[in-house]
């Protein structure tokens, strides 16, 4: 009994846990929206599209290149390629998070529309598939909440702001991920990925589009698990169990 009872208390002490990280994240992330709403109206949205756009598009790096490029001169259709371009890559978190999170009926929109950078990283950072679908769940919200709230705050006030990065909103996001990162990198194969992430994205910085470096680094990360899956694989191209060899499987001497 007593052995349940520990189990119990440690799992509600994980839970607990979880639900502070993804605050805290949600919060980090969300103060910075205020920036995305005046930049927004400044860029000649309506306080009602600055809105809108928050809510339904809800991918921060694809709502900042939909609003410079709009700023800028640009066309519709040219904001919405650069923002789509840059909002690829929530998709590849879908795959990877669907076998955890298995939505089903009304959940599936909801946990596609919530898939972002920072609900993935705060899930696949816990490593109970519990704590992973709470980690997802929460922070998704969190981030929602205080991303809209935050966006209208910085289209009503606009100017008036200033620079959020005089208040280091700019930097808190990217404090958050790198305090979810770093207890990972503890082997040598994820240091040799996030070293060739980070100089595949400083390299490509200086010539391609906002957000682009991002993209370009997570293929060192596929390029990575690819050549892991090839060599896992047998020769049909079937994985093989560790430890076991191809006629081992076949039933072979």
């Amino acid at each position: 009994m007593s052995e349940h009872v520990a189990s119990a208390e440690r799992a509600s002490g994980s839970r607990t846990a979880v639900r502070k990280q993804s605050l805290a994240v949600g919060v980090a992330t969300g103060l910075y929206g205020i920036s995305f709403g005046a930049l927004s109206v400044a860029a000649g949205l309506t306080f009602w599209q600055t809105v809108a756009l928050s809510a339904l598009m809800f991918t921060g790096g694809s709502q900042f290149a939909y609003v410079g490029v709009v700023g800028a001169g640009g066309s519709g259709p040219a904001a919405l390629a650069a923002a789509t371009m840059l909002g690829a890559r929530n998709g590849v978190y879908g795959l990877q998070l669907a076998a955890t999170l298995r939505p089903r009926g009304w959940r599936r929109p909801l946990a596609a529309h919530l898939t972002l950078d920072e609900s993935t990283a705060v899930s696949v950072a816990q490593r109970d598939a519990d704590d992973q679908r709470l980690g997802f769940w929460v922070t998704g919200i969190a981030v929602f909440c205080c991303w809209n709230l935050m966006t209208v705050v910085g289209a009503v006030l606009g100017d008036r702001l200033g620079d959020p990065s005089r208040y280091g909103l700019d930097a808190m996001a990217a404090a958050a991920f790198l305090a979810l990162l770093w207890p990972r990198l503890t082997r040598t194969e994820p240091q040799a990925v996030a070293a060739g992430s980070v100089v595949v994205a400083v390299v490509c910085l200086p010539v391609v589009p906002a957000g682009v470096p991002v993209l370009l680094a997570a293929l060192v990360a596929l390029a990575v698990a690819a050549v892991n899956r090839r060599r896992s694989a047998g020769p049909l191209g079937r994985a093989t169990p560790v430890g076991s060899s191809p006629d081992v499987e076949e039933g072979r001497p």
